[in-house]
This record gives structure tokens, C-alpha cells and sequence, in this order.
């Protein structure tokens, strides 16, 4: 199995009682983690951003796609579910010599996908959208 094999694997299986020691086998100490929401250094504080994402959301979990790459770098698309909605979007990894994870940055949509769903905000910006888009 490659890196992003086995890294896509851990994603698709994480779960709410997942355990710090997974992540320690799986990211270096000093990884970083970014969405369109936070960037964070460190194991730790990546933990915890996993741990706010299952306490804050009703059964959060991922279905991977696909996903392609060598011992250094890959990509994951992915589509997250959660509560009644989902939405897709692709992580960019990069691994260290050990093949820890020492860089993951997530790619989606954040307008579509939480903004629009936000009452008034979500108006106001579908109508920016509908002015903008190409005829």
C-alpha cells in the first residue's frame, strides 16, 4: 500500500471514539493542517480540530473517492457527510521520510457549502453569485 493508500484508509475509518495514538501513527509532530476555516501546526492541535468536528456535527465521516500520489505528495477527493448534507472537495498530502504526514490542506467550496446555507448572508451571496457568473 502507498502513503496515500493508507492515509485515505485512516480517513474513511475515522470515527468519533477514535484515539490520539491513531494519529500519532499517522501524523509527523510538527504537521499542519488547514481548511478554508483554520490552519494548525502541530499533532495535537490537529487532534483537536478532529475532536471539535465530532462533537459539533451528527455523524461526520468521509467517503473517499479516489485517490493518487507517490512516497512524497498525493490527493484525496473526497466527499464529507454530515447531519443531511455533503459536499466534495480534495486534500493535498505531503509525507516525510517516514511516511508520516507532514502537510494536509483541504480544498472545498466554503461558500456553497456553509456561507449560502447561513439565512440572510446565504441570500446575499447567491445574488453576488447569479451577478457575477458568466450568461
Amino acid at each position: 500500500m502507498t502513503p496515500i493508500e493508507r492515509y485515505s484508509a485512516f480517513f474513511a475509518s475515522l470515527t468519533s471514539d477514535f484515539s490520539d495514538e491513531s494519529f500519532y501513527a499517522v501524523f509527523a509532530t510538527d504537521a499542519v493542517f488547514e481548511d478554508p476555516f483554520q490552519k494548525v501546526n502541530g499533532r495535537q492541535s490537529i487532534i483537536g480540530v478532529f475532536r471539535h468536528m465530532y462533537t459539533t456535527l451528527n455523524n461526520p465521516h468521509f467517503e473517499i473517492l479516489e485517490s493518487m500520489g507517490n512516497t512524497k505528495s498525493g490527493y484525496i477527493r473526497w466527499t464529507f457527510i454530515y447531519n443531511d448534507e455533503r459536499f466534495d472537495g480534495v486534500s493535498h498530502v505531503l509525507f516525510d521520510t517516514h511516511e508520516h504526514v507532514i502537510s494536509h490542506i483541504d480544498y472545498w467550496d466554503a461558500g456553497s457549502n456553509v456561507y449560502e446555507k447561513i439565512p440572510l448572508l446565504g441570500s446575499l451571496l447567491r445574488l453576488i453569485k447569479s451577478k457575477i457568473k458568466a450568461s
